[in-house]
């Protein structure tokens, strides 16, 4: 377990692992701990379980005991699965309140939210606007808990000393590889485990990059990951004549999902709002599943999309006509979708400006690919040998 001030709002509590009756005495030791040194701050506590598999009665008993007092300054718990949450709420727990994630957790603290959206919603009502500190608190929430996933995975697979000396080997090869850290957190997360001796991906051969458009025409540098999407999305609009752009990447932790990694154009709340996406009706699920592009001339005029919180962050920012570009690599796998965005409705793409938008889309999947079998696996190279050598 690891303590993590979040900026001046509340103090959290990282767990992972099994919280079994023999953990449950030190458990209860590090919560009146970390209680204390909350309320001598004047922060609320939040109690990080996303990583934790399995909770005893006991633990919960002790969460009881620790916490049944504090109805009006409450220990707010998120990220529970479903398996502990039903644990937890065997038990009557007046002082916790419950929510599904960690970033709903953290809203709530700056005044964007209120307990009625405990455990169901974690999302916000067209009308209020969060400040761009809630936004910034909200994208930290949704990278802190796979990487503490990774710091967990770490500490028990090369045995070092605790979360620091595993946040270090992350923060090492981050750096080193030139690789974001929520990116190779979640290559540590799905990798397999690497052989007891020799290199993690043995005999594998290291290849140049692609020979596509978007990293010749530019010279990109074909390693530096912010570059290339970045140069990507500012392509996309030109040569679409779009006012705004994005690019979602598929995310291995997450099957379904899509991560929002670049844009030009977009205002905080729709970013937001499509950080994670989980499925339709968004434009980019849409292209995902189908495998091929989809348009929708205006959204405002579909009423799946435009009474969704999606089409209503889309209207909020002035988006009404979308056309998404499934990223779709030579074996037929889709890696992310590309799209452009115009604020006037209807279908606006010449059938030269389709091409040419498709064709960025497939110089994108070549590309990803490429980095994923190349830099991110140097990178978790590096990380094997930092971590065999013991930190």
């Amino acid at each position: 377990m690891t303590v993590q001030p979040v900026t001046d709002r509340a103090v959290v509590l990282r767990l992972w692992g099994t919280l079994d009756a023999q953990g449950a005495g030190t458990f209860g030791r590090e919560l009146d701990l970390r209680l204390k040194g909350a309320d001598e701050r004047g922060l609320p506590l939040v109690l990080d379980l996303s990583g934790v598999v399995q909770v005893s009665s006991a633990a919960v008993g002790t969460l009881a005991a620790r916490t049944g007092h504090r109805t009006g300054a409450p220990v707010l718990v998120a990220g529970a699965t479903p398996h502990v949450r039903t644990v937890l709420s065997l038990s009557p727990l007046p002082g916790v309140r419950l929510y599904p994630d960690l970033e709903g957790a953290l809203a709530t603290l700056c005044g964007a939210g209120d307990a009625a959206r405990a455990e169901d919603s974690g999302r916000y009502a067209p009308e209020e606007e969060p400040s761009s500190e809630v936004y910034g608190l909200r994208a930290k929430a949704r990278t802190s808990g796979l990487i503490g996933i990774a710091q967990g995975i770490l500490i028990a697979r090369y045995g070092l000393s605790g979360p620091a000396a595993a946040f270090a080997v992350l923060r090492a090869s981050s750096q080193y590889h030139n690789v974001p850290l929520r990116v190779l957190a979640s290559a540590v997360v799905t990798a397999p485990p690497p052989p007891a001796h020799g290199d993690w991906f043995p005999g594998r051969r290291h290849v140049p990059p692609p020979s596509v458009a978007l990293l010749t025409a530019d010279r990109l540098d074909a390693r530096d990951r912010l570059q290339v999407l970045k140069a990507a999305v500012y392509r996309a609009v030109t040569m679409a004549d779009a006012d705004a752009a994005e690019i979602h990447l598929t995310d291995r932790v997450q099957d379904e999902a899509l991560v929002l990694e670049a844009h030009h154009g977009l205002d905080p709340a729709y970013r937001d709002c499509l950080a994670l996406v989980l499925g339709p009706p968004a434009v980019c699920a849409r292209a995902r599943a189908a495998g091929r592009p989809v348009t929708v001339p205006d959204v405002a005029a579909e009423p799946d999309l435009a009474g969704h919180p999606v089409g209503r962050a889309a209207l909020g920012a002035g988006i009404r006509a979308v056309h998404g570009a499934p990223m779709m690599t030579d074996r037929g796998e889709c890696n992310g979708v590309l799209s452009v965005h115009r604020s006037e409705p209807g279908v606006w793409l010449t059938a030269a400006q389709e091409d040419a938008v498709h064709g960025l889309a497939r110089d994108l999947a070549a590309w990803r690919s490429w980095y994923r079998r190349t830099v991110v696996q140097d990178a978790l190279e590096h990380v094997h040998a930092l971590g065999a050598a013991g930190g």
